[in-house]
């Protein structure tokens, strides 16, 4: 045969036409999809405002979680529309479902996932907010259940010591319809990273903070109105102290700031031993902001300084209504804090000691300033 016919890789068929066409049989699959619907009309965005009908597909979806959901004795990882708040505390916003992160109980008792409810032993400030926490503790778990805090889920180590905490945490528990889980301890101590937790923690949404504006109106409502500000406060431990200070003598309401420092944890409730269901606590966007927006509704505002011009014991303005700041660990009050302040107050000592603990100082000048509402109002 002639010429290249009998070349390695030579083309046997002919050249390839025009693609052909559909012929109308896939013309659907080339329309568009409509308008992109708002977050109200979107049945799985929490913005949904409950008024349009579920998708048929979004519906089974739901009814499908909720059947799972009932096998395994969870509550739903699904944010209903019209379903009441999900967040715990004394705030009044809108709630964050719980979900990403959630620690599932499967049959048996056992953890379904190895992803958990965050537990924060240590050092945190901002964490996530749509994560959820897991509380631990006897005093803790039985004052938030006490305080009708929401749960999802109530996890028991077994061969626990039985006592009078216990018995009632069970059967509140078992009362409001949350799951008891009984995991091994070994698995307590891992969902919970080595935190102390005596046998028994509580898995709860994110905490709802109570909106700054209501907390000082109804603070002001009070014969004698008294506030705390932390100032950078990283460690939710010395949050914790502050806020059980802080009911223990009187005081309406904590205010921290929303970046830098340290917001409602699992640690900082433990330390708080529940006293954070009692006490409003406040995020604000702007610390210096919301000291003058308590300046001008007519509150003393008062920070803490070992170099401050008063003595705490001739603070005579802590009959009226006052704020107290307190600074961070390390540096104590800010520049600008300490600058918005009507009047720093020093804590006199009789050692020499460089300085007290945040939530020492804290403790110290709250109960000075209820000694001293005591004997003049």
């Amino acid at each position: 045969m002639a010429g290249n016919s009998q070349r390695r890789g030579r083309r046997l068929t002919s050249k390839a036409g025009a693609p052909k066409g559909t012929g109308g049989k896939n013309k659907d699959s080339l329309a568009g999809r409509g308008r992109t619907l708002p977050a109200d009309e979107r049945p799985w965005h929490k913005g949904y405002s409950g008024t349009e009908k579920l998708p048929q597909r979004t519906a089974w979806k739901q009814d499908k979680e909720r059947r799972a959901a009932a096998e395994e004795g969870r509550a739903p990882k699904i944010g209903q529309p019209g379903s009441k708040d999900t967040t715990w505390g004394r705030g009044g916003g809108r709630g964050v479902p719980v979900g990403r992160g959630a620690a599932t109980g499967g049959r048996g008792g056992k953890p379904s996932g190895r992803s958990g409810p965050r537990v924060t032993p240590g050092r945190k400030s901002n964490p996530s907010k749509d994560t959820p926490e897991l509380l631990v503790g006897r005093n803790p778990v039985l004052e938030a259940l006490r305080a009708n805090v929401p749960a999802t889920a109530l996890y028991t180590a077994q061969g626990i010591d039985m006592d009078d905490r216990i018995n009632e945490i069970i059967r509140t528990a078992a009362d409001r319809g949350i799951a008891n889980l009984e995991i091994s301890r070994a698995e307590l101590d891992r969902m919970t990273g080595g935190v102390l937790h005596q046998g028994v923690g509580l898995q709860v949404p994110p905490f709802a903070y109570q909106p700054f504006e209501d907390m000082v109106a109804a603070a002001l409502e009070q014969q004698a109105p008294l506030l705390v500000a932390l100032d950078g406060v990283t460690d939710p431990r010395n949050l914790g102290a502050v806020i059980r200070s802080a009911a223990a003598f009187g005081a309406q309401g904590v205010f921290v700031p929303e970046r830098r420092a340290a917001g409602i944890t699992a640690t900082a409730w433990r330390t708080s031993a529940g006293a954070a269901a009692r006490v409003p606590v406040a995020q604000v966007t702007n610390l210096t902001r919301s000291l003058k927006a308590c300046r001008d509704a007519g509150f003393m505002v008062v920070g803490l300084d070992a170099d401050g011009d008063t003595d705490l014991y001739n603070l005579e303005a802590a009959v009226g209504p006052l704020v107290v700041v307190v600074g961070s660990e390390g540096r104590g009050l800010s520049r600008l804090v300490g600058e918005t302040c009507d009047l720093t107050v020093s804590i006199p000592m009789i050692s020499e000691v460089e300085s007290l603990n945040a939530s020492v100082a804290a403790a110290v000048a709250l109960a000075e300033v209820a000694r001293r509402r005591s004997v003049e109002l």
